[in-house]
């Protein structure tokens, strides 16, 4: 984690997503990349509507610029980090794609409101959209984070999480947290306890697991027992793999991952599987 893009739109929690990243970097020597997009309004041919978009996108610019220099002032002025300022124009979703190459970032950190009701369904929200297709890790998050000491890691069916795990294995290192690894059994896709601990052992011993807890978790779905476990032991990231899916199959069968982020408060951190 040593080169952190925070999409921000200066709003409460994109101010914590900030704090949370120069945390981040301070203990592990990194560079902040805090990146404001500013989404541009339809453009016409003519020569005056030109005019006035280019004077808006010159105002907009020093007013973002002063905005990133209030919020380093007061929240990073005194750490010894490196912290670059992006202001990028156009759509926001696709230049965060974009500046996650450009930046080489490994790690997104952002701040979430969630979707709900309607929107959920047909827009989602921009953070929906940057965990189905970030080819980095993502910690989405609506509050604040002090520390990272409980998370918690929803595992599949057949265990077979390599590239996941080591990624959450890298992450639980860093912060010397203690790793939940959680099974939830629904009735939908149930299975014996026997069955189940034989497997999650065997995970654990396969990846060489430390300072972890096993944990099987009865529930009618999975979302409702990863958000429920999660309350009970105070995790602090829930971390998370994503297919990516989009279109009618999203719609059709969804990622748990996606509704965990937009459901639930806890911070989230995931990862897309191929």
């Amino acid at each position: 984690m040593k080169r952190i893009l925070v999409p921000c739109d200066f709003s409460e929690t994109a101010v914590e997503a900030f704090k949370f990243a120069a945390s981040i970097a301070e203990k592990g020597g990194g560079t902040v990349h805090l990146l404001h997009v500013v989404e541009l309004p339809v453009l016409y041919d003519s020569a005056a509507v030109l005019s006035f978009e280019q004077a808006y996108m010159t105002d907009r610019k020093k007013e973002v610029e002063k905005a990133m220099a209030k919020l380093k002032e007061k929240y990073a002025k005194d750490l010894p980090i490196t912290i670059k300022s992006h202001v990028e124009y156009g759509g926001t979703v696709h230049v965060i794609r974009r500046m996650i190459l450009e930046t080489k970032a490994d790690l997104v950190v952002l701040g979430t409101h969630g979707a709900k009701g309607l929107k959920e369904f047909t827009v989602g929200s921009n953070t929906e959209k940057i965990v189905r297709s970030s080819p980095v890790p993502v910690i989405s998050m609506k509050k604040g984070i002090k520390s990272v000491k409980s998370i918690v890691m929803p595992t599949a069916p057949d265990f077979d999480q390599e590239k996941l795990t080591m990624e959450v294995k890298d992450m639980q290192s860093f912060f010397g947290a203690t790793l939940h690894v959680l099974y939830v059994n629904t009735p939908a896709r149930f299975r014996t306890d026997g069955q189940i601990k034989a497997g999650m052992k065997d995970f654990a011993k396969r990846f060489m697991l430390k300072n972890y807890t096993l944990n099987i978790y009865n529930d009618i779905t999975e979302e409702e027992g990863i958000k429920n476990f999660s309350r009970e032991v105070k995790a602090d990231i829930i971390a998370m793999r994503t297919h990516g899916r989009r279109g009618i199959a999203h719609l059709a069968s969804g990622s748990i991952a996606e509704d965990v982020v937009n459901h639930i408060d806890c911070a989230i951190w995931t990862y897309v599987v191929k």
